[in-house]
Order: C-alpha cells, then sequence, then structure tokens
C-alpha cells in the first residue's frame, strides 16, 4: 500500500467530480457541492445509517471477530427487490463529516474487526476515502472492503488503485432488459463488467487469505431472484466470459420479498430450492473454481435497519 500523500491528488480529483458529479454511470452532472441533488438525492454529505460488527458477510470477511461495516445511506440503483431498503432508497441516517468518520473506522478497529467494511459506499467515494486515510494516520492497520451494487464508473474505480485491499462487488444483472425492469439501469452489465476488469486489474482474481481471514482480492456476489434465474445463468455467462472462471463467486439465496414487492407475480416469493440448485450446477458446469453457496431458507441475513441491531446472526 502507497503512502496517504500519494493519495491525496487522488482524493482532490474525486472531490472536484462532485462539482459536476458522474461518480457512477448515471452520470446526473448536478453540483453536489453547492447542493444540487441528482439521482442518489445526496448533496456534498456522508450520511451513516449504522457502523457494526458484521457477522453474516462470506466466511473470509467476517472472521471470528466480524467486518467493520459501515452502511451508508442512499444508493446509485435503488433496485425494486433492495434487501436494504430502508437505507437504500432514503436519506435516513446521521449527516457525518470526515474526522467523525475516521473516528467511526478506528472504533471499529477497536472493536477488534478483521477489516472496515463500505457498503454502497459509490455515492459517498471522496469523503469516505478521505476518512480512511485520514484514519491510517492515526494508526489504522486493517484491510478496506468496497461493497458496491457493480453499477460502477471504471474511471473513478481507477482511482481507488492502492487504497481499497478487498473488492465486493455484486453482479446483479446479465441482461439489458431485466437491469432496465428492476433497476432503471439498461446499461448495468456493461459498466459492471468494465468496473469488475479495473478491479481484477488492482487486486488480481482470487482472493488472498491469512489464517481464514481475507488480506486482499475478490468476491463477485450473485443474489438469485425468484423467477429471474435466466438473469443469473447470463450474469455467469458474463463473468466467465469477460473476467475469469478463477474468481471467487458468492451465489446468494438470501433473497425476501420486500413490501413494495409483495405482490409482484415473481419477486413476491423466496427463491425455491431447484431455482438455487440449478445456478450453482450451472456455475459449477462453467468451471467456476470457488464458490460461496448459501442454506437457501437463511432468513437471518435480511437486515431491519430501524433497530439499533439490523441483523439476527443467532
Amino acid at each position: 500500500m502507497g503512502t496517504n500523500s500519494e493519495f491525496s491528488p487522488e482524493i482532490d480529483q474525486l472531490k472536484e467530480i462532485l462539482i459536476s458529479c458522474v461518480l457512477c454511470p448515471r452520470k446526473c452532472k448536478v453540483n453536489r457541492r453547492a447542493g444540487e441533488l441528482g439521482f442518489c438525492r445526496l448533496a456534498d454529505d456522508v450520511v451513516v445509517s449504522h457502523a457494526l460488527p458484521h457477522y453474516g458477510e462470506e466466511p473470509p470477511i467476517s472472521g471470528t471477530r466480524g467486518a467493520g461495516t459501515i452502511f451508508l445511506s442512499s444508493c446509485n440503483l435503488k433496485c425494486t427487490f433492495c434487501q436494504n431498503y430502508q437505507i437504500s432508497h432514503s436519506i435516513s441516517g446521521t449527516v457525518t463529516d470526515v474526522e467523525d468518520l475516521s473516528s467511526i473506522i478506528l472504533s471499529l478497529r477497536d472493536a477488534h474487526c478483521h477489516n472496515i467494511e463500505l457498503v454502497t459506499p459509490t455515492p459517498h467515494v471522496p469523503h469516505i476515502m478521505e476518512a480512511f486515510l485520514m484514519a491510517q494516520r492515526r494508526g489504522l492497520n486493517l484491510p478496506l472492503v468496497y461493497n458496491c451494487g457493480g453499477y460502477e464508473n471504471p474511471e473513478v474505480i481507477h482511482r481507488l488503485k492502492g487504497i481499497v485491499d478487498i473488492y465486493l462487488p455484486d453482479f446483479k444483472y446479465g441482461t439489458e432488459k431485466d437491469a432496465l425492469l428492476l433497476s432503471g439501469a439498461k446499461d448495468y452489465p456493461r459498466h459492471a463488467i468494465d468496473s469488475i476488469k479495473e478491479m481484477v486489474r488492482q487486486v488480481g482474481d482470487t482472493l488472498e487469505e491469512y489464517e481464514g481471514i481475507a488480506k486482499r482480492g475478490m468476491v463477485i456476489r450473485h443474489l438469485i431472484l425468484p423467477g429471474f434465474i435466466r438473469n443469473s445463468l447470463e450474469v455467469l455467462r458474463l463473468i466467465k466470459t469477460h473476467l475469469s472462471p478463477s474468481v471467487p463467486l458468492s451465489i446468494m439465496s438470501q433473497y425476501t420479498p420486500i413490501p413494495a414487492v409483495k405482490n409482484h407475480p415473481h419477486l413476491g416469493r423466496r427463491i425455491t430450492r431447484a431455482e438455487y440448485e440449478h445456478v450453482i450446477n450451472y456455475a459449477l458446469d462453467m468451471g467456476f473454481e470457488n464458490i460461496f453457496s448459501q442454506d437457501e431458507n437463511d432468513r437471518a441475513l435480511t437486515p431491519d435497519f430501524e433497530k439499533k441491531m439490523p441483523f439476527n446472526w443467532a
């Protein structure tokens, strides 16, 4: 990892992007520093929902002491089915400046977490990266995990080289049709491929571990949606074709209908065992070498952000 001084120009350039914001592919080009609001409805602020040790991530991320997870409010996708809809579809939370966010990061270190994990960091990138580097100057020595929705601007991801240690992107959609239907982002597949390619260029297509804990690399996540199995298969095809069958996959079964889609003809139910096994078997047949899987009935991972402790890991 480089020195903080090496990254200062990158942080300054990321802040400049806020003047005509193109942090994500929506490229709203609003002046967020002047209070103008684009798709994410964020101005020049970081809004934190929760910060806590998280035990429900993939085993190398959560480990035994938890990932030091910071849940950030808002999102540049706002999927209709979002499992974190209480915070991704709103700006609820605490407006936090860089110094206070740095202190939050250090409090997670002091709680003996294995890493610092940023969830939905995309709209907040300039300030959270500045806060992380500030925490490093104050003695932080933990890997940084960038947990995002996959709808990223590759040029922005390029500026994170040497700061982010572990990328944890979603690859939600394999087809433009489904991306448009569920997230209003027809160009999602193209941007997911391009941005994850840049992540692979930075940290490789594997996950480096020490004593079972991730230190560097990446995992691509995919949440299977009921009735959208063809989408999942196309995601796997795109990953193999454009990325690598060596990249670790986390194929998730935890989808739970939120109130907004309870009457949807497909999204109003959970996935079946047969649907999940179909996707897993397809991944194995395609030659993927490292797959994290879930029990398709695991309901404990669905959060309730109206509670002080959103998760139930018991």
